[in-house]
């Protein structure tokens, strides 16, 4: 038979953890895998969360609305909008890459803008639906390519995969409005900034009105939900939304209605809310004994940190991937995340700094 093939392969970094699996069972040595982009430094507690769950309910056991349960539409409106946009600007994906495939493949772009250094998922993506990618150095030149800008997308992410690097609020909103104001299309997808705020966080809000936004969330790193699969897109233009929700009708038939029940749960019970305030508690801690552990010992690549602070579930390490397996801890070379950089980033890794802190000191200790 003829195969319409994409051209993408499967990810490097799936692969490494493979690779890191079979070098354990051949030599008897655990491996530390900082390659994995999870938080690992405990899971989430759904002991108490789950027991109120009716399995035998429609809402599990039928098919899903299609554009998502309006209890849970209604409570991410109130959690991450502080009740001031609309459930019906809020459609619920199967995590963050369906929401951001579903807006590449639908929104009319020539190409989509991408920072130097990024998830190479974003590439791959791309790749399938046959949509064109270019880079951009820093989130500041923004704003002074706005004529090549016009009839192409922008991609925002903060604190960033793989850098983490966090940048100053008001700027990146004030770069955000003048994008927005010039027609150029901005997908804002940030993942990691919930894992740090809560429902105070007022920063979405300022999004809301905006017509070529597009908010892509999951609730993979937040509440440490990857296996579950459910993000949702915000958009305030109607007809987006709508085709988008035609998208997911013919393409999933809705969405896990298991899933969206306990993340509803998380966000509207007693039970649920305690179990994701311990969760960020626990593990924001360890990332930030972390981060201060590797800068401290100088491992930390301080140059990809001007005018931004690491504080993503990510850092780039002055090590190359071989020397960390060397020592038993699992990475990916930075030349992977980059099309442009790839000679200069060989001597650097992202390594993932969401585990526990004792146990990435015992690792990286070894090291001189």
């Amino acid at each position: 038979m003829k195969i319409n093939k994409s051209g993408a392969v499967l990810s490097r970094i799936v692969q490494l953890g493979e690779t890191l699996k079979e070098l354990s069972r051949k030599n008897g040595k655990e491996y530390l895998p900082l390659n994995r982009g999870v938080n690992q430094v405990v899971n989430i507690d759904l002991t108490e969360v789950v027991k109120g769950i009716d399995f035998n309910s429609p809402e599990i056991q039928v098919y899903p609305h299609g554009a998502g349960r309006p209890e849970l539409r209604a409570a991410i409106n109130d959690e991450f909008f502080m009740g001031k946009s609309s459930p019906d600007n809020i459609l619920i994906t199967a995590g963050g890459m369906h929401a951001l495939d579903l807006v590449a493949q639908t929104v009319n772009i020539g190409r989509l803008y991408l920072p130097t250094y990024y998830w190479g998922c974003y590439f791959k993506m791309l790749k399938i639906r046959g949509i064109e990618s270019v880079g951009y150095d820093n989130q500041s030149d923004l704003t002074g390519m706005i004529d090549e800008l016009r009839g192409n997308a922008v991609l925002i992410s903060d604190p960033s995969n793989p850098l983490g690097d966090k940048h100053d609020d008001g700027e990146q909103l004030a770069i955000i409005s003048a994008l927005n104001d010039a027609g150029v299309v901005v997908f804002h997808d940030c993942p990691y900034r919930r894992l740090y705020m809560d429902a105070t966080d007022d920063y979405y809000t300022r999004l809301i009105n905006m017509e070529n936004v597009i908010i892509t969330e999951s609730f993979s790193k937040s509440v440490g939900l990857s296996g579950q699969r459910l993000g949702f897109v915000h958009t305030c233009n109607k007809e987006l939304h709508d085709e988008l929700e035609v998208r997911v009708m013919y393409n999933t038939n809705g969405i896990n209605g298991f899933a969206q029940e306990l993340v509803l749960r998380l966000l509207t019970t007693p039970e649920g809310r305690a179990a994701v305030t311990a969760f960020k508690e626990r593990t924001t801690r360890d990332i930030a004994l972390n981060i201060d552990y590797l800068r401290e010992r100088g491992f930390l690549a301080e140059e990809f940190y001007h005018g931004t602070s690491p504080r993503g579930i990510f850092v780039i390490v002055n090590r190359g991937e071989q020397e960390l397996m060397d020592h038993y801890i699992g990475a990916v070379g930075l030349d992977f995340f980059t099309k442009t950089k790839q000679e200069y980033a060989k001597g650097f890794a992202r390594i993932c700094v969401s585990v526990p802190h004792e146990k990435l000191v015992k690792y990286f200790n070894e090291i001189q």
